[in-house]
């Protein structure tokens, strides 16, 4: 039986933590900074952790081989 393929979209936006969480870019920061509050924009910078939940979608459905 053939290996299952990684999603190779999921591989540019999400990145793992070495206890096993999943890590992804802060959405709202690519256009439109003037509508935004500076406390928005300050909280926005950086990744954030991904929800227990979806952890698990989206090491079930994208990440195959990583457990």
């Amino acid at each position: 039986m053939p290996k299952m393929k990684t999603k190779s979209g999921a591989k540019k936006r999400f990145r793992f933590t070495a206890s096993g969480k999943i890590k992804h870019g802060v959405a709202g920061k690519r256009h439109g900074m003037s509508k935004r509050g500076n406390r928005f924009l300050r909280q926005a910078t950086g990744m954030a952790i991904v929800s227990e939940p979806d952890t698990r979608i989206i090491k079930r459905n994208f990440f195959p081989y990583e457990r």
